[in-house]
């Protein structure tokens, strides 16, 4: 084993010398910044040194990175881990971009430790079996990691934390994941999570601003600690390649995501760039360019941490000050907010990314349709936008956030009556910036399963389809096969007359599938569905019947929603009216008021 000590290289970089951090003592909560845990074991660590292992999960990247910068703090040695699991590379539960864009994640995140006379460990298996093994074969002293917010990466953490008390090594967690740490968030509001964004700003607004990011990792930070390193290092704890993983790469188009900190740190000067968007402060005009990635789209590098989001909220917040003269309002950080949302609704409910079990989660009979679910997830519904979208989606790994709304639609209270719980399976196999909360709150909302009940407001898949994509581009740049056709038919080919379908050599159900459904008619049904759900949940409301414990949590939902009483009984009275139907102004869906799935992809 060799190991090499840290040199002046860094010179020049910010320095986290002079930098005062909140003091952790074992077994407390730093109540200064509310974001950081440290428990310790029953030995002690004095004659042994402090040999720091960093345990990388998400907050992929060296710039803000408390727990990191707080266990190199007297160490003597460190090695940073990422544990990677085989077995799940196999399961194909995650597509193939979403492996590709972590591995670059890693790959650069090696190359910066590189930087600093460091390596990336990854680790292969489980993280209850292979980080016991490696503590005790390098004399590990301490652990730190990211505190993780959801229920999941909570249980872990905890059953991690248990696993070195036993073994006599100190754990310190961090937030740095969200802007805030949860549990004060929840504390705020009796211990339960806020149900409405009106809720949620507001006990937001009244608690202080989010911890400020700190400063880059750099070789001042580690001083005399080095991190021991063998001659074999690549082939014991190499990042893998896809092949490695199992993955079939012929034919794997080229990426059109980077991943990695250093791409997401250019990006977010490029987007930053745009001064002209943050003096306006306004929602970013759609046009059909829109629905194309960009090179200052953030979502995937949020997701996975390479970006801090304390980072993107201080230097929007301070180029707004730059700009405008004045501090700017809590909605310049809405996408960002919306995020925390979702987090926070999730946070201490294990069963958010399903409808039984889920208190918040309104019981919907959907159907079950195997057929039609593979059609949808293939993007074989016979109808261009729908499937240039769900194409999008397979070979790139992203789509705009009103390709998302069109889409889940579809798949959900629109067309198929299809469970929101198979769309968001989908799209965390495929989307890149598919976080778990986010995702299954972003579902919930568009199927009008939770957060959002308007549900006569429907998607027609052709004439938002012309709206959003009037000259019909993006079909022909994802639907090849209807490259030909003339703008006039492009998003309802069915309708074009057999000679022009044979002009442009793509016969529908024969080159290209037909309609999978009557829209028209399906909506209507589905509509008349959701009418029956909410007219039984509105008994349960206004007879006082003690409901199941998934009403009740929906009717918490329904009774503190930010719209005033009068809007709300004119909706109510829209929802359930006999004569509700299912037409909706495409356009005005386009430009309405912020949403949640809008992350900072635009």
């Amino acid at each position: 084993m060799t190991g090499s000590r840290h040199n002046n290289r860094g010179r020049g970089v910010p320095s986290c010398e002079g930098i005062k951090d909140a003091s952790i003592t074992p077994n407390t909560t730093a109540s200064g910044t509310g974001t950081a845990t440290t428990t310790t074991g029953s030995a002690t660590t004095g004659d042994r040194g402090k040999h720091t292992v960093h345990w990388f999960r998400k907050g992929l990247r060296l710039h803000d990175n408390p727990s990191l910068r707080e266990g190199l703090n007297g160490a003597n040695t460190f090695r940073c881990v990422f544990v990677i699991d085989p077995w799940s590379a196999g399961s194909k539960s995650i597509g193939i971009n979403k492996w590709r864009f972590l591995l670059q994640c890693l790959e650069d995140l090696d190359a910066s430790l590189r930087k600093l006379n460091s390596r990336l460990f990854v680790i292969r298996g489980q993280p209850a079996d292979v980080l016991p093994k490696i503590f005790r074969e390098w004399g590990t002293t301490n652990l730190t990691f990211e505190e993780d917010p959801e229920p999941f990466g909570r249980a872990r953490d905890h059953n991690i934390t248990t696993l070195c008390r036993e073994l006599g090594i100190s754990v310190l967690q961090m937030v740095s994941h969200t802007l805030y740490k949860l549990d004060e968030i929840l504390d705020r509001n009796g211990g339960k999570p806020p149900l409405t964004y009106h809720q949620f700003q507001n006990i937001v607004a009244e608690m202080d601003p989010p911890v400020p990011p700190v400063p880059t990792i750099t070789a001042e930070c580690i001083g005399d600690a080095f991190t021991p390193l063998r001659e074999d290092h690549d082939d014991l704890y190499g990042v893998p390649t896809l092949e490695e993983l199992g993955f079939d790469t012929e034919g794997l188009q080229s990426s059109v995501w980077v991943g990695g900190e250093s791409e997401a740190l250019a990006r977010l000067e490029r987007h930053l760039g745009r001064k002209a968007w943050v003096a306006s402060f306004g929602r970013p005009k759609m046009t059909p360019q829109s629905l194309l990635p960009n090179q200052t789209s953030l979502s995937p590098y949020l997701r996975f941490g390479c970006l801090s989001t304390r980072l993107f909220y201080y230097q929007l917040r301070d180029l707004y000050r730059k700009i405008k003269k004045a501090s700017p309002p809590l909605s310049l950080h809405g996408q960002l907010l919306w995020r925390e949302f979702f987090y926070c609704a999730a946070t201490k409910n294990p069963n958010f990314d399903r409808m039984q079990g889920n208190p918040i989660c309104l019981q919907i009979p959907w159907d079950k349709n195997n057929e039609a679910l593979a059609k949808w997830a293939n993007g074989q519904t016979g109808f261009p936008w729908i499937d240039a979208i769900m194409t999008q989606l397979r070979e790139e790994g992203w789509i705009h956030h009103l390709a998302r709304h069109a889409v889940a639609c579809f798949l959900t209270r629109g067309d198929l009556w299809i469970s929101w719980e198979e769309g968001m399976k989908i799209f965390d196999q495929l989307l890149l910036d598919a976080d778990w909360s986010v995702n299954a709150g972003m579902w919930m909302w568009l199927s009008c399963s939770s957060f959002f009940q308007q549900f006569f407001h429907c998607y027609c898949p052709v004439r938002f389809g012309r709206k959003a994509d009037p000259n019909g581009d993006y079909i022909r740049r994802y639907l090849p096969v209807l490259k030909n056709y003339p703008t006039r038919y492009i998003h309802e080919p069915w309708v074009a007359p057999l000679c022009v379908q044979k002009s442009a050599k793509c016969i529908i159900g024969r080159d290209y599938s037909l309609p999978m459904v009557n829209h028209s008619k399906s909506s209507r049904i589905n509509i008349e569905r959701m009418k029956q759900v909410y007219q039984q949940l509105s008994k349960y409301r206004d007879n006082g019947i003690i409901a199941n414990g998934e009403t009740l949590g929906l009717m918490r939902i329904i009774g503190h929603t930010s719209k005033p009483a009068e809007e709300q009984e004119a909706i109510k009275k829209q929802a359930l009216s006999p004569h509700t139907s299912a037409a909706t102004d495409d356009k005005k869906m386009i430009t309405n008021s912020f949403d949640p799935t809008i992350l900072p992809n635009e």
